[in-house]
């Protein structure tokens, strides 16, 4: 017998259901294994969203709370978590992926309007989940080859990820309930050994690939595995002062101006009397020492002894009223970070200096030559460096 063409046969018609599990026997594409790992996911992100949503409101306080300045070291701590957590993720994420695959050759693609509504939520996880690892990596490795600003999309895209895993999540539910959270012999059909080892030893791949993460990364806040994050951006110990630098002076446009001898620092605005001052007049003023960290949006931290003045100190000489909001400006010409607000909890703490010295020394220019602010639970970018002018608003 002669076979015709395939092409005069017509298009050939992707397999049909049937034939999809015959070819999708292994227990890896099953529904434990999916189980297993959507649960491990739904916790990962869930944290990765109330710690990302910590960072963003430490940015941008809402008008009708003010962020406490202690614990002094909580920032540190979720957005370590926050970073860490989210890169420990990936591998467990591609594996969830590689074992769901198959569902996305299903024949016909839509089979009725639920099936269709289930269908685009689930491309709004996948494509949610998929654009905040991407450019939450691209971000913390500070390459930023995407046009949009990746604060406000990491941020917005976090509402749609959150709601399309709650409605996934009471969608599988029952499934992984019954799959998971029951004893093997009231589940479905038991497993045969072979599929169980198989499963398991999968399972145990993907923890020990992001563990493996983990430990390669969390030095970057965790100083006592500073040795082994040999995949994280920054390490505590590298840079001037043995302190890392996100922008250096160079970097900033700033160099000159640091440097020059007429520098001063003013106090202006809604205060009892301008206020102008030395480098010379504020090494006059009582000095003190905070043990603070630098604690950066992309996760990583290190702890140093800084010493300056008091920025209470400095605002009272000028009469600020206690509940103003004061704006801290840099020398830095331009820039999203250029001033940063600080709060009547933050400035009133003992602990938030207008610092002038590191570790005994005097503050390298990349580190915020002549002074800078440093204050308690604070992110690193709100942490303005070569301050020149604090604003007391009304």
């Amino acid at each position: 017998m002669v076979r015709r063409p395939a092409l005069l046969n017509g298009p050939a018609r992707p397999p049909g259901p049937a034939a999809l599990q015959r070819r999708f026997t292994s227990p890896l594409h099953g529904e434990r294994t999916a189980s297993w790992l959507g649960i491990w996911l739904g916790a990962a992100f869930t944290t990765a969203f109330v710690t990302g949503l910590i960072s963003h409101f430490m940015q941008h306080p809402p008008g009708w709370a003010d962020w406490p300045p202690r614990p002094a070291g909580l920032y540190r701590v979720t957005q370590g978590l926050h970073v860490i957590g989210g890169l420990a993720a990936v591998p467990p994420l591609l594996a969830k992926l590689w074992t769901v695959y198959p569902e996305l050759l299903r024949w016909p693609p839509v089979r009725s309007a639920g099936h269709a509504l289930t269908r685009a939520l689930t491309f709004a996880l996948v494509a949610g989940a998929l654009f905040q690892v991407l450019t939450g990596v691209l971000n913390i490795a500070y390459w930023y080859p995407f046009p949009f600003f990746f604060p406000t999309a990491h941020y917005w895209t976090s509402y749609v990820l959150a709601g399309a895993m709650l409605v996934h999540l009471a969608h599988q539910w029952p499934k992984a309930r019954r799959t998971v959270m029951t004893r093997p012999r009231d589940a479905v059909p038991a497993e045969p050994p072979a599929d169980t080892t198989a499963r398991r030893a999968f399972l145990a791949t993907v923890t020990a690939a992001a563990g493996a993460v983990t430990l390669t990364t969390a030095g970057e806040t965790f100083t006592p595995l500073a040795r082994l994050a040999v995949l994280a951006p920054r390490r505590p110990g590298n840079g001037p002062q043995r302190l890392p630098v996100n922008k250096s002076a160079v970097a900033a446009g700033v160099t000159a101006a640091a440097r020059d001898p007429r520098w001063r620092l003013t106090v202006t605005g809604d205060v009892d009397h301008e206020v102008a001052l030395t480098l010379a007049d504020l090494h006059a003023m009582p000095a003190h020492r905070a043990r603070l960290p630098i604690a950066c949006v992309e996760g990583w931290s290190a702890e140093a002894t800084w010493h300056g003045v008091r920025l209470r100190d400095v605002l009272r000489l000028a009469g600020t009223p206690d509940d103003a909001r004061v704006r801290v400006e840099s020398l830095e010409p331009a820039g999203p970070y250029r001033t940063s607000l600080v709060a009547p909890p933050h400035w009133h703490d003992p602990l938030t200096l207008l610092a002038y010295g590191v570790n005994g020394a005097p503050l390298h220019p990349d580190h915020g030559h002549p002074c800078r602010l440093i204050a308690p639970n604070r992110p690193g970018v709100m942490q303005t460096k070569w301050v020149h002018r604090l604003v007391v608003l009304p």
